[in-house]
């Protein structure tokens, strides 16, 4: 009894100082941080700073219809034509189309596009706010740093 009891008071220890740690997945030998709760925080201050009407949709996307468009709405396989602009919570630009767009399929993107993009009609536009684990996790993919929250200026030119 003595031993058992000694082998739960180990272990209660070492699961409250499991909670407290930031690590996710990965190899042991590689402790990554988990971005969920910073990235959500982190949007929900840009979106009170900027005093936006934004909607969070189950898997933590934040998404801001300025002009929800009259055209054909695409499905999360559709092939489209979007401008863009992407940059960091704090303003700096990482990326952006120029005004007559890129195509692609949104099934080859990121998972916020994928699910952000359908929530327009062609001729639409607004912001999608899109936490790490919707976009590039925590791997740095160029200028964008692993755990970051991108927000996205986005048209939807044409549902191709």
């Amino acid at each position: 009894m003595k031993h058992l009891l000694t082998v739960l008071v180990a272990l209660t220890l070492l699961i409250s100082c499991n909670k407290n740690k930031e690590v996710t997945n990965e190899t042991p030998n590689e402790a990554t941080v988990d971005y969920v709760a910073k990235n959500d925080k982190e949007i929900t201050d840009y979106i009170a700073k900027n005093k936006l009407k934004a909607q969070k949709s189950e898997s933590g996307l934040y998404y801001v219809i300025n002009e929800p468009g009259t055209g054909a709405q695409p499905t999360a396989t559709s092939n489209v034509t979007v401008a863009y602009k992407g940059y960091f919570t704090n303003g700096s630009v990482f990326d952006e189309s120029k005004p007559e767009g890129i195509s692609f399929g949104l099934d080859q993107v990121v998972k916020g596009w994928t699910e952000g993009i359908p929530h327009f009609k062609t001729g639409g536009s607004g912001i999608l706010l899109v936490p790490a684990h919707l976009g590039y996790g925590n791997e740095t993919m160029g200028p964008i740093p692993g755990g970051s929250a991108l927000i996205f200026d986005v048209k939807l030119i044409s549902v191709n």
